[in-house]
């Protein structure tokens, strides 16, 4: 679970709530979207689930009503609580994205999450250059000196890249741009720790931090824009052999 408390602590917001009905949300969701339960499945009816999780049925039906809200339950009467097609689940909602860090690493998922980035960063970069403010651009410095510093340390080194990211999506000043803000730390978060298993490691990843800082702070838009984009081609790229390597450690 810990970097789903990364991930609520990275958007500066507090888990759900710690109600029995929340309380049984979050189990649900993560079972759902780790894929204990498949898409099409039924779950087991209100009563077995209040007698498995020691809880009222009025609770269960709540925490249902939750799920239903994010997309990942469907309720049809005479057939039961269904969960529904991925195309339907809520997936930029932020706790459905804090309960993939918790689930089994899912290579076309992460795939998916660094196309995402491709589109929205490149151009952030661009505009932080353009518009961002002398403390937004302190921000970006601040976040890219502290990578430097956190070379020996997972956790550290997500927490300090994961801030650089969204210093330049904050800097580049657009409020839509900061509505992606939790794609972004998913992927981070669920990226590093695929590919950089050794701390050492880390320092790969830091020039190109370092050359896209030093775009944005110099006001090179079309610099950063490049340079961002040779950083998330690099990331691909290690996400690529990864799942590669994946694939082959499955193959007979």
């Amino acid at each position: 679970m810990m970097n789903e408390h990364l991930f609520y602590d990275l958007k500066e917001k507090p888990a759900l709530t710690r109600s029995l009905a929340t309380q049984i949300v979050q189990e649900l969701g993560r079972r759902i979207v780790a894929g204990a339960y498949g898409q099409g499945d039924l779950l087991e009816d209100e009563g077995a689930l209040a007698a498995r999780y020691q809880v009222s049925r009025s609770v269960i039906r709540d925490a249902v009503k939750i799920l239903v809200g994010k997309g990942l339950l469907e309720v049809r009467r005479g057939i039961g609580t269904r969960v529904r097609s991925r195309s339907a689940w809520a997936l930029l909602d932020d706790d459905v994205l804090a309960w993939h860090q918790s689930a089994p690493v899912s290579h076309a998922f992460l795939q998916q999450l660094t196309d995402l980035r491709l589109v929205i960063e490149p151009k952030a970069a661009r505009w932080a250059a353009e518009r961002g403010t002398a403390e937004g651009h302190a921000l970006i410095a601040e976040a890219q000196a502290r990578m430097e510093q956190e070379k020996g340390s997972i956790d550290d080194f997500i927490v300090a890249d994961a801030l650089f990211h969204r210093a330049v999506l904050r800097a580049a000043d657009n409020e839509f741009l900061l509505a992606m803000e939790s794609a972004v730390f998913s992927a981070l978060l669920i990226s590093i720790r695929l590919t950089n298993r050794d701390p050492r490691e880390n320092e790969e990843s830091i020039p190109f931090h370092r050359a896209v800082a030093d775009a944005i702070l110099a006001r090179d838009a079309a610099e950063a824009e490049a340079r961002m984009e040779r950083l998330l081609a690099d990331a691909r790229l290690r996400l690529g052999e990864e799942g590669a390597r994946a694939e082959g450690a499955r193959s007979p």
